[in-house]
C-alpha cells in the first residue's frame, strides 16, 4: 500500500511537470502580442491572446486553468484595473507591464493586487524569471 502512495506522488509530480503553464497575454498592440505570444511559446508556455478588454473578459470566463496574465496597459484605458480586480479576486496572478515608471501606475497596480510591475522596456530574461517564479 505504501509503495502505491509513492507510485501515485510520483505520477502525480510528473503530470504536474509535463504540463504548460497557461499565460494569457493582453495587449492592444497585435504586433507585440505576437511577439511575446511566441517568445512564451518557445520557453515552454502555453498561451492564449486578448487584443480588447472583451477578448480579455471571454480568455477569464471560458478558461478552466489561468496560471498567469500579462497585461501590457498600452491602448487599454482604466477599465482594465476592473478585470484586475476580477483577476484578484478569482486568484489569478497577474503582471502589469507599463510604457513608462509612473507613482500612479505602481499605486494601481498594487491596489489592484498585481504580482509585480515591469517597466518597458522589457529584458526578455527578466520577464521570464518573473514568470516562471509565479507558474512553476
Amino acid at each position: 500500500m505504501r509503495i502505491e502512495k509513492v507510485g501515485k506522488g510520483i505520477k502525480d509530480t510528473l503530470t504536474a511537470l509535463a504540463k504548460k503553464p497557461v499565460i494569457v497575454v493582453a495587449n492592444s498592440n497585435q504586433a507585440d502580442l505576437g511577439l511575446l505570444s511566441q517568445q512564451l511559446v518557445k520557453e515552454g508556455y502555453d498561451t492564449q491572446n486578448a487584443a480588447s478588454l472583451e477578448e480579455l473578459d471571454e480568455r477569464i470566463r471560458i478558461s478552466k486553468k489561468i496560471d498567469l496574465v500579462l497585461i501590457d496597459l498600452s491602448g487599454f484605458d482604466q477599465r482594465i484595473w476592473e478585470r484586475c480586480d476580477t483577476l484578484r479576486k478569482a486568484k489569478i496572478p497577474y503582471i502589469v507591464i507599463s510604457p513608462q515608471r509612473s507613482p500612479l501606475i505602481q499605486r494601481e497596480s498594487m491596489k489592484h493586487g498585481a504580482s509585480c510591475l515591469l517597466v518597458k522596456p522589457l529584458g526578455i530574461k527578466e520577464l521570464l524569471e518573473y514568470i516562471y517564479t509565479l507558474t512553476w
